[in-house]
């Protein structure tokens, strides 16, 4: 009886060749028991084109012929994976942090051995390999608070209102978890801009929520727009509890920076609609355009007086993977909260405490840059040095690349104000257009991936940040180095004037 059971569960069937029994059972998990919001989620900067580059990789290390030699992979702001220099004084603390035998060595800087001992003093056993708080290293906090206040003139920061996170992604799912609730028309709706970074989409079709889009003006170089807003948020309430507005300044994909007085509306609208803002800030250094500044959305509701500063809740969140600092893999960042009713703090701070602490080696990285060299110090020229010339290269990157996709017949780009990336706009022959939907894909996406073939080059489509109906856009980060980036352009550019011609 025992073995009948058995059979049952496993099922059995006999392999022919061999006459052997062989035991079979049904998966538990399949893709029709898998959590369907999982299935939900699109992420198309590491999509179906960054999948196909890899392969195309491979196949040229095994020797497949190619009309390209390299893959160039402009799809993600990964900047030291582009070939950007890390910042020296960082990478000697953090060699003296993992490390500590280093402190005895002549060749570091004091400064560098005295910001590594604070630091390990500040850890479990002086390690940065033992868990921390779940809120962060306690002096982090405090350094991060202390360059806000440096930041934003002068306005009060509480070390106990910042979260150290596992880069900004972290902080910004969170807060997203925090908020989501409701079902049917109550169900929590988050307002995105579009285009939009996909960890947006993404974390918001995981968590089952509702994503408002609202439009960003291309024609006034990606600003944001108040009566936009207003009509994005009226038709939401529709269907949903719009809760939240979310803002990336300067912005992925669009690499527009906004105005000060644009920031003053969008914080007007927020405590006029009664929504919880998002800030996302991780690119606050990038700004490379003449007349353009940022402004954080907490300085600027500071200035705004106490009608607002003491009502309006914000988290703002930033990061060590952009900037002048490029250090993605060590997923190191803040978030600072403002406003947030106590209850809800102490729920959050519980939240965390679930994945124990963020990288302890990420939040070391995240006090260096916000406790970088001060002058005097034996390591400020030379970091000083390094920092500029890295934004000033971005600079003139950011400005090449528009000058020269704007001399393409077809190819629209605006000024890249401030990040890592464009997004100009590509008109494509109506006979493109639909032999992609033939094929089942969306217009750019059909040129990106024809693109990488012919090229080697790997561009992301505009349908995977979103964009008007009927226009099409591929972002392009201006990482890569001077000398390859002119390549990558001057590719782009050959590569468009053929497709055009095949296709009209």
């Amino acid at each position: 009886m025992l073995q009948c059971v058995h059979s049952f569960i496993l099922g059995v069937a006999h392999d022919k060749m061999t006459d052997k029994a062989v035991f079979t059972r049904d998966k538990v998990l399949t893709i029709h028991t898998m959590n369907p919001t999982v299935k939900k989620v699109e992420y198309a900067v590491r999509g179906p084109i960054v999948q196909r580059a890899v392969q195309i990789e491979k196949e040229l290390k095994e020797g497949v012929k190619k009309p390209f030699t390299e893959v160039i992979k402009a799809n993600i702001g990964d900047a030291h994976a582009m070939g950007q220099q890390p910042i020296t004084f960082f990478r000697q603390v953090l060699a003296l942090c993992s490390y500590p035998e280093l402190l005895k060595d002549n060749m570091f800087p004091e400064d560098a051995k005295n910001r590594a001992r604070r630091i390990l003093q500040a850890c479990g056993g002086s390690s940065i390999g033992a868990y921390s708080a779940s809120q962060g290293i306690e002096c982090v906090r405090q350094d991060v608070a202390r360059y806000i206040e440096c930041r934003d003139g002068g306005v009060p920061c509480d070390p106990d209102n910042i979260y150290l996170t596992t880069g900004a992604s972290d902080g910004i799912v969170t807060m997203l978890k925090l908020l989501v609730c409701g079902e049917g028309p109550t169900r929590t709706g988050v307002m995105i801009s579009i285009p939009q970074y996909p960890l947006y989409s993404a974390a918001l079709a995981e968590l089952a929520a509702v994503q408002v889009n609202y439009y960003l003006n291309e024609d006034k170089c990606w600003s944001m727009d108040v009566s936009e807003l207003e009509r994005s948020l009226s038709e939401a309430r529709k269907y949903c509890n719009p809760k939240a507005l979310c803002v990336i300044n300067p912005g992925n994909p669009t690499g527009q920076v906004q105005s000060r007085q644009c920031i003053e509306d969008v914080i007007r609208f927020a405590a006029k609609e009664h929504l919880f803002l998002m800030a996302d800030e991780v690119y606050q250094d990038n700004v490379y355009a003449e007349g353009c500044q940022f402004h954080s959305f907490k300085k600027v509701l500071f200035e705004m007086g106490p009608q607002y500063s003491n009502t309006v809740e914000l988290a703002s969140f930033h990061s060590t993977s952009k900037c002048y600092m490029g250090e993605c893999g060590f997923r190191g960042g803040y978030m600072e909260v403002i406003n947030m009713d106590p209850e809800v703090k102490a729920q959050l701070t519980k939240l965390v405490s679930v994945r124990l602490c963020p990288p302890v080696p990420g939040q070391a990285l995240m006090d260096l840059v916000v406790n970088s060299p001060k002058p005097g110090e034996p390591s400020y020229n030379n970091f000083m040095k390094e920092r500029t010339a890295t934004l000033s290269l971005l600079a003139e990157k950011a400005k090449l690349t528009k000058e020269i996709l704007n001399t393409v017949p077809g190819i629209t780009c605006n000024p890249v104000q401030g990040a890592m990336y464009s997004f100009p706009k590509i008109s494509l022959p109506e006979k493109a257009i639909k032999e992609a939907k033939a094929l089942g894909q969306a217009p750019d996406m059909f040129y990106c991936m024809k693109m990488l073939e012919e090229t080697g080059i790997c561009l992301v489509p505009g349908s995977g940040f979103g964009q008007k109906e009927g226009t099409y856009h591929f972002r392009m980060t201006i990482l890569p180095p001077t000398d390859k980036l002119k390549i990558l352009l001057a590719k782009v550019k050959e590569f468009h004037q053929k497709f055009t011609k095949q296709y009209s």
